[in-house]
C-alpha cells in the first residue's frame, strides 16, 4: 500500500537540516565535577591540576630533572598551587 502523505507533509515530519555534518557541542545545565570549581575558588579541578603540574614540571627543571623526585615535586606543587589560590 501506498503512502498517503505528500511532500510537504513528509517535509514537515521530518525537519531538514541546515548544519548537516557540523557536530556542536552541547552544556549541559549540570556541570561536569571536573568543571566545577573547588575548595571556594574560582577555577575548576581541571585547571588547578594544570596548575600543578606547571609548577610540579619548574621543580622538576630546577633540580636538572633528577629521578625518584616526582612526587615531592607534585606535592609540593600542589600546596603551593592550592596556597596561591586560597585553598588551603
Amino acid at each position: 500500500m501506498q503512502s498517503t502523505q505528500t511532500r510537504s507533509q513528509k517535509a514537515k515530519a521530518t525537519p531538514k537540516m541546515s548544519n548537516r555534518g557540523v557536530t556542536v557541542p552541547v552544556k549541559s545545565k549540570q556541570a561536569k565535577a571536573e568543571d566545577r570549581p573547588v575548595g571556594g575558588s574560582s577555577i575548576s579541578a581541571q585547571e588547578r591540576e594544570r596548575f600543578v603540574a606547571q609548577a610540579a614540571y619548574f621543580r622538576a627543571e630546577k633540580r636538572g630533572f633528577a629521578p625518584g623526585y616526582e612526587l615531592q615535586d607534585w606535592i609540593e606543587a600542589e600546596a603551593e598551587v592550592l596556597r596561591l589560590i586560597g585553598g588551603a
